[in-house]
């Protein structure tokens, strides 16, 4: 597995509160699993302290058939993207 720590803004679709689709990154993508709320988890991110951020792990394929896994945070005003896993 091979971890990339991206801090990149990404626009979410919710279903019932749960992902179900993301853009990010010029692609579309398509949540494939059963997302795992990231509720209690600390992580840090640019310009902001550090502090307990709102996120999902889920894993996703786009167009073009690229399978990730994603750690996104709920920022301010947006979703990031904190890391991506191959």
């Amino acid at each position: 597995m091979t971890e990339t720590r991206v801090e990149h803004e990404a626009t979410i679709w919710m279903v019932d509160d749960i992902p179900v689709r993301m853009f990010y990154a010029g692609h579309r993508w398509r949540i494939t699993d059963t997302p795992t709320r990231l509720r209690e988890s600390i992580w840090t991110s640019p310009g902001e302290p550090s502090r307990g951020l709102y996120g999902w792990r889920f894993q996703a394929v786009n167009d073009t058939g690229d399978v990730l896994m994603f750690d996104v945070y709920r920022g301010a005003d947006d979703w990031h993207v904190h890391h991506t896993y191959t």
